[in-house]
């Protein structure tokens, strides 16, 4: 039995063991909206990812200078924990600070603060596991957008396993390097014009149904991977295939981008650099594929004298049925969620 396709199998469990994978984007953060008003008043509202233990449901608090004018109303669902309050920080002399607490211990959950200012503007705040105090900035500038929404696309397409697996595929099904370079290209300026579109919301999109076709454009070209390489409808279209499918992967980057929300003032400036973040990702994760391969086959060379003849096709096809399984998979999974 050759040692790349226990490999191929160990990567894509890795990938596909996600406890949750009928959603495309899992390790959602605790996320908290914060809605300023005139005279200090601050409407708080959050979320709690699912992947968080009853028992182990945050406690977030604002200063003791704020005033709780009306206490957390939680209600409990099936997916996750909600709450929200209203208070007034009228008399805070500093700037405000929100505090979290895990009863039992953070479990590497980040935290996402969406701040809304009374004129209109709209703030990001990312803040880690470790980060227990998060200080919600005075204003916004370009520099802040600029670093936050590259960050937010980077760390999107590297927790977007549907995402990636598609991109793999699609450089398996490349061939040579020009074909690479037809398909990123057409993939890339697909799914950027889409998330702009859906973004700015000039184009609507259910999300439950797009998540279900996304996972199925999966299996496709999983599909693609099986069969002889001039055959596919891949090879003889590269770029109108990724193009097609760009399309439908960029309205899934809206998806999340829509639920980070854009700031006012710099609205062109966030969606353009979490685009390239989004890129930034793509490329580093296509750059770790490349010495993925060269490690393995390396190594393989050390093990056995016939591994220096294998090449990329010995793993293709491998992939194709390991990848084409978990898609069908997640696209049952999320058929079902919404049917």
């Amino acid at each position: 039995m050759r040692w790349c396709l226990v490999l191929l199998v160990c990567i894509a469990a890795c990938i596909g063991g996600n406890p949750q994978p009928a959603s495309a984007h899992e390790g959602r953060p605790l996320y908290i909206e914060l809605e300023e008003k005139e005279g200090g008043v601050f409407f708080i509202k959050w979320r709690v990812p699912s992947t968080i233990e009853r028992f182990n449901t945050p406690v977030i608090a604002l200063p003791r200078t704020c005033e709780k004018v009306q206490g957390p109303e939680t209600a409990q669902s099936l997916m996750r924990d909600a709450g929200q309050g209203l208070f007034t920080c009228a008399a805070l002399k500093t700037s405000l600070a929100l505090e979290i607490h895990y009863p039992q211990g953070n479990p590497s959950v980040s935290t996402l603060v969406r701040l809304t200012r009374p004129s209109g503007e709209v703030q990001i705040i990312k803040a880690g596991p470790s980060d227990h105090v998060i200080v919600l900035p005075n204003a916004e500038n370009a520099r802040n957008v600029a670093s936050e929404y590259l960050v937010l696309g980077v760390e999107h397409i590297l927790t977007g396993y549907d995402h990636l697996l598609f991109v793999a595929c699609l450089l398996m099904l490349a061939g040579t390097f020009k074909r690479v370079l037809w398909i990123i290209t057409g993939f890339t300026l697909a799914h950027s014009v889409t998330l702009a579109l859906a973004a700015l919301d000039l184009v609507n999109v259910a999300i439950p149904p797009l998540e279900a076709v996304i996972a199925l454009s999966i299996v496709f070209v999983a599909a693609e991977l099986v069969r002889p390489a001039r055959e596919t409808l891949t090879w003889r279209f590269p770029m109108l295939v990724s193009s097609g499918f760009g399309l439908l992967h960029g309205f899934g980057f809206a998806a999340v981008l829509g639920e980070i929300g854009l700031p006012q003032t710099e609205v062109p400036l966030a969606l353009l650099f979490f685009n390239l973040g989004v890129e930034f990702g793509q490329l580093a994760f296509i750059a770790s594929l490349v010495v993925l391969l060269f490690a393995t086959k390396s190594v393989l060379r050390l093990v056995s004298a016939r591994a220096a003849d294998w090449g990329l096709q010995d793993f293709v096809k491998p992939t194709g049925y390991v990848v084409g399984s978990l898609a069908a998979m997640w696209t049952i999974e999320r058929v079902v969620s919404f049917v």
